[in-house]
């Protein structure tokens, strides 16, 4: 109770003490939240209004907009009026609430990406049963767990976090409360359970991890059989935008809780960051519907435009 009566703020890393720089960043972030804004909602929308895209995968799709939407929602803003107002405070309720949700969204993330690994195995090493398998019920029952497991698995970081003393200042070498940060402000002996929980943490998405690559293994297996070249293609269409996303949250995301915390500020940290909490929003609509006929020929209906000049 002292630490949480002692402590009723934090303060952020800006980016700039100059005030033209601190304006750019709020336009470059505003560019890249309203793009990733409008991004998601137009797969969110094109997927919803078209019958023929609700199917497992493109409902797993719509959730995964959603959280990304989440995600950047969390850090974003608050970086941004910081910069407007010229100052680099967090209320001690107001970083517990970044810490909490940015976990949840980007834990939910990875566990929905888990299942759409199993997805597309299902769907191409074994397509006779797909529909058995993969049938509504088993869908929502998934999704559901995939955020219910996001809630628990940051409400323990969050918990274990915040339930220790901060006795080195209140200063977070970050645009957002990270937690690999915020344990730099601990005591030297207090931070310890938060540091093996995070060690157990990624053991147990690591397993996540070796479980697509399974299944990806069996998937790129199956498709190097398929004698039509046209069958070929679209198998990997539909596998290459999931791998890629998730590649992009895994590396950064496991960088920048994995490697060694450092006592100074580090350009890398925030440059990391930026890849795992605001690229990944910006960059999956485009991902998903680069190589997707059926998601670009939606959009196109939605929006009257022709988005991609080639198929």
């Amino acid at each position: 109770m002292s630490n949480r009566t002692t402590l009723t703020e934090f303060l952020l890393l800006g980016f700039s003490e100059v005030r033209e720089l601190q304006i750019l960043h709020v336009v470059v972030f505003l560019v890249l939240y309203l793009a990733a804004l409008k991004g998601n909602l137009l797969i969110v929308t094109a997927m919803a209004l078209n019958r023929h895209l609700h199917t497992p995968l493109y409902f797993f799709l719509i959730n995964l907009s959603i959280l990304d939407i989440g995600t950047i929602s969390v850090t974003v803003p608050k970086s941004m009026a910081n910069s407007l107002m010229n100052t680099r405070s967090i209320s001690y309720a107001g970083c517990v609430t970044q810490v909490f949700f940015l976990i949840f969204f980007v834990g939910t993330d990875f566990f929905l990406l888990t299942i759409m690994a199993y997805d597309r195995y299902v769907a191409i090493c074994q397509p006779l049963h797909y529909e058995r398998v993969m049938n509504r019920g088993a869908c929502v029952h998934m999704a559901a767990s995939a955020w219910a497991s996001g809630v628990l698995y940051a409400a323990l970081h969050t918990g274990n976090t915040f339930a220790v003393s901060f006795c080195r200042g209140n200063k977070v070498d970050q645009f957002f409360c990270d937690i690999p940060q915020l344990l730099k402000l601990t005591c030297s002996d207090s931070y310890l359970t938060e540091t093996w929980l995070i060690i157990f943490s990624f053991s147990l998405l690591l397993s996540c991890f070796i479980l697509i690559i399974v299944s990806y293994v069996q998937i790129i297996s199956t498709v190097l059989r398929i004698p039509s070249e046209q069958g070929r293609h679209k198998a990997f269409s539909t596998c290459l935008p999931h791998l890629t996303v998730l590649s992009l949250l895994v590396c950064t995301a496991w960088f920048a809780y994995l490697k060694p915390l450092s006592s100074t500020t580090s350009w890398l940290d925030l440059v990391v960051a930026v890849f795992y909490s605001v690229l990944p929003p910006v960059m999956n609509p485009i991902i998903y519907s680069m190589r997707n006929k059926e998601i670009k020929a939606s959009l196109r209906k939605l929006t009257g435009w022709r988005l991609f000049t080639k198929d």
